[in-house]
């Protein structure tokens, strides 16, 4: 399991129009890095508008926010029309950066278990270093306190 500190395991995947995009990329900026289940699902639809929301000031504060999940660069750019986003979203269908994270996990829904997306946001540094990391989490509010987090490590 990762921990604060750690390196952020590299990452080459495809955005929503098939540009890699890697982690290196970010090297000297701040990152949020969010995991989220399925596109166009009402959670991860409200995460991925709070997250647009407050774009400007993540901006700010010298970060970027991307999104990650298991579904198709056609899927995500659908979502992103669909709901007016303007940060990346990057498809992980192999799931290898979602296992890398240790966010592909078993869940259990209705006494069925099954592989899934385990909601999650690393606040990677610009150093590439593991800053703080929030699992299984839950939505609301949850793009504000990544923000004032951001804010407060950066003091």
């Amino acid at each position: 399991m990762l921990k604060v500190g750690d390196n952020a395991p590299n990452f080459i995947l495809s955005d929503s129009t098939g540009k890699k995009v890697s982690l290196n990329n970010f090297i000297g900026k701040w990152l949020v890095l969010y995991f989220y289940p399925k596109d166009m699902t009402s959670g991860c639809t409200l995460e991925a508008l709070d997250f647009t929301s407050l774009r400007p000031s993540f901006e700010k504060e010298g970060a970027e926010i991307i999104g990650i999940s298991a579904d198709s660069p056609e899927s995500h750019a659908k979502f992103q029309e669909k709901s007016n986003l303007i940060h990346t979203l990057l498809s992980d269908e192999d799931k290898t950066t979602l296992e890398a994270y240790g966010v592909w996990q078993t869940k259990k829904l209705y006494g069925r278990e099954f592989k899934g997306i385990i909601r999650s946001t690393f606040l990677i540094d610009p150093y590439g270093k593991i800053a703080f990391i929030w699992l299984k989490v839950k939505v609301d509010g949850h793009a504000e306190y990544v923000l004032n987090k951001l804010m407060e490590l950066k003091k």
